[in-house]
């Protein structure tokens, strides 16, 4: 058996070999480096999948939110709903811009924003959500929506971990993780379930106005060169990346058909482990398995550590919520105001999940769990 990898990039790369060294050698003989055909293809065909007007590719997915803020006009010191317990790039554009994060606690079973909570946060000064749809599944974009329409505010999907994942109205409409508020954003970091192999992001709009101000603010805040209407930023995907992209798309939804036997695999063999609890489901939204999380509770460690003695590596996501972080002490937090990011920064644990993982990967890796917890409980 191979060695179990958290990802495992290589392997994937394999099987799709021909087609990424095609499409980075045709970029390579034609020598269109910058906004060459391969991102306009990329733009087109990630818009048709997810079916949006309109996929403006930029450099990374910090980029994305950071534009998409821009793109609002929003005040220094206007205030922007979100959630604590995710990567710190959703908060870090919102203080670089001088506006003020606004932490609302999550849900116990998805980890995603609480959106029972979000309208007690609201101030005259909140202008905007970003939800993070966090680990592959969407947070309730139907009742944010409602909140937003309510209170006249901007919703920004941060949709890094969940592209490809579908959310049901009560209705019975459905939509695309990201294709919901009024902007979503993406990362295609090389590890996430639609990633390149460098650095890469995108922001997706079917407001056309807005869409028309990202690319102009992605482009240095120009429309024509040397002629520049807005203040912007140099943020672009490069062609050998969107060529990657472009057949890696192709695959996205046999990718996130193999997380999801690989979760439900996990699922049948640990649900009855006694001190671990699988991850939960929401109730409208399809999970794409950007990771696959467990909890822990006070053993969380202690199982990292024996699972590493044997081979079996896991992540903790996110250690410290970030209203504990240093960088965000001066909003006034303290420990003990998002009870529920608290605990599950203190319980949390990420077990491999990637497109290549093999039955015998997947059962050795519970079993070590289930002996690893018989010796812990």
């Amino acid at each position: 058996m191979q060695k179990i990898q958290m990802v495992d990039l290589n392997n994937q790369y394999l099987t799709i070999k021909d087609e990424i060294d095609a499409a980075i050698q045709d970029v390579l003989d034609k020598g269109y480096y910058i906004n060459g055909a391969p991102v306009q293809r990329f733009s087109s065909n990630l818009a048709e999948y997810l079916h949006m007007k309109s996929v403006i590719p930029c450099a990374n997915g910090t980029d994305a939110l950071q534009i998409a803020l821009m793109a609002l006009d929003l005040k220094p010191g206007d205030e922007v709903i979100t959630s604590p317990f995710t990567f710190v790039a959703t908060a870090e554009v919102i203080a670089l811009l001088k506006l003020k994060p606004v932490f609302v606690d999550i849900k116990v079973d998805t980890f995603n924003i609480d959106e029972d909570k979000i309208e007690a946060a609201i101030t005259p000064r909140t202008k905007c959500i970003i939800p993070v749809h966090l680990f592959g599944q969407v947070a309730n974009m139907e009742k944010i929506m409602q909140i937003a329409n309510t209170h006249n505010l901007y919703v920004v999907e941060d949709n890094a971990q969940a592209i490809g994942a579908d959310f049901t109205f009560s209705n019975g409409e459905v939509k695309k993780a990201g294709s919901i508020g009024h902007i979503g954003c993406t990362s295609f970091y090389p590890s996430k379930n639609l990633g390149c192999y460098g650095d890469g992001g995108a922001l997706m709009s079917n407001n056309t106005d807005l869409a028309d101000k990202i690319k102009v603010i992605c482009n240095h805040g120009s429309k024509v060169k040397y002629f520049h209407e807005e203040i912007g930023v140099n943020s672009r995907l490069d062609s050998i990346q969107a060529g990657i992209l472009g057949v890696k798309l192709k695959n996205l939804d046999s990718y996130i058909a193999a997380r999801q036997k690989a979760a439900s695999y996990y699922d049948e063999h640990l649900k009855n482990v006694s001190g671990i609890k699988i991850p939960g489901r929401a109730l409208n939204s399809t999970h794409v398995f950007h990771q696959y999380t467990l909890r822990v509770g006070e053993n969380r460690d202690e199982l990292q550590k024996t699972l590493a003695e044997v081979g079996i590596p896991s992540m903790i996501y996110y250690p410290v919520p970030l209203h504990l972080q240093d960088a965000y002490k001066g909003d006034g937090y303290k420990a003990g105001d998002f009870p529920e990011s608290e605990k599950a920064a203190k319980e949390v644990l990420s077990l491999p999940m990637h497109t290549e993982l093999t039955e015998e990967m997947l059962q050795m890796i519970c079993s070590k769990v289930k002996e690893s917890m018989m010796m812990l409980v």
